[in-house]
């Protein structure tokens, strides 16, 4: 047996940065094999990381790269298991002179894409890994798929935007309608919605939103990645369907 196949694997999304590099340094820390993908190339000190095996270029919102990546990752993992499927990788886009890309302004090719990288690909992912998946949940230890999805889907939040608040909102959907369908393959299916996180998206703009935070500050991406290891670990092996709000309290406003 390889060292690979005794180590819990993990495919994760939009890993180079933010919420999601912080996702797989928490899950590295835990001693998981890590296959990842994004648009840009991984830092350079996560290189030598050992869990760290395998990072694809792939760009999300192309239906032909995201049908690519599925097909290398599943060479890969070859006949060994997926013990989590992260959905991290999202896009929200601007009109011009940075607008919210609402339902009045912008091209209606622009919402297109977002809902293409933040609501099909994940759909596309859950599918290509399926079986992967359930030989994860045949090992013992069950295999999970989290998505993230984001409080702007439910609420109207000042910056995200209409496209992306909506995409997130049938994010949330589909998780529920996953939770069905994968409880089939005995793989748990579960969401995390962050609020406002301290990460390379955040502007100065952002400031005033802290009054209506409970906690009164932003949250941190080790938070949320923490989060995101908690519904994949089997210590949650009866929670699914569920979708766990990372905002500090923000989301009862």
């Amino acid at each position: 047996m390889s060292e690979s196949q005794h180590r819990r694997t993990v495919i994760l999304t939009g890993a180079s940065r933010g919420i999601g590099h912080a996702t797989v340094q928490r899950f590295s820390d835990e001693g998981r094999r890590i296959i990842t993908c994004s648009r840009e190339g991984i830092p350079d000190h996560c290189r030598a990381d050992p869990n760290w095996t395998h990072h694809i270029p792939t760009d999300l919102s192309d239906k032909g790269d995201v049908e690519a990546f599925v097909k290398k990752a599943n060479e890969i993992l070859g006949d060994e298991p997926v013990h989590a499927l992260v959905n991290n990788a999202a896009v929200s886009p601007k009109a011009a002179f940075k607008e919210r890309l609402g339902c009045l302004n912008g091209d209606l090719d622009r919402w297109r894409e977002v809902f293409e990288l933040n609501f099909f690909t994940p759909l596309t992912l859950c599918r290509g890994f399926a079986r992967a998946l359930g030989r994860g949940s045949r090992q013992g230890n069950g295999a999970s798929i989290v998505n993230i999805t984001s409080i702007a889907g439910h609420a109207i939040h000042p910056f995200a935007g209409s496209a992306y608040s909506t995409s997130k909102a049938a994010l949330s959907a589909l998780t529920r309608e996953l939770c069905v369908e994968f409880a089939q393959l005995g793989v748990r299916v579960n969401a995390v919605a962050p609020g406002e996180i301290e990460t390379e998206m955040i502007g100065e703009e952002y400031e005033p939103l802290i009054a209506r935070i409970p906690m009164q500050r932003m949250g941190k991406a080790q938070e949320v990645a923490a989060c995101v290891f908690q519904l994949s670990n089997s210590d949650f092996s009866y929670v699914t369907g569920t979708e766990v709000f990372v905002t500090g309290g923000q989301h009862l406003y």
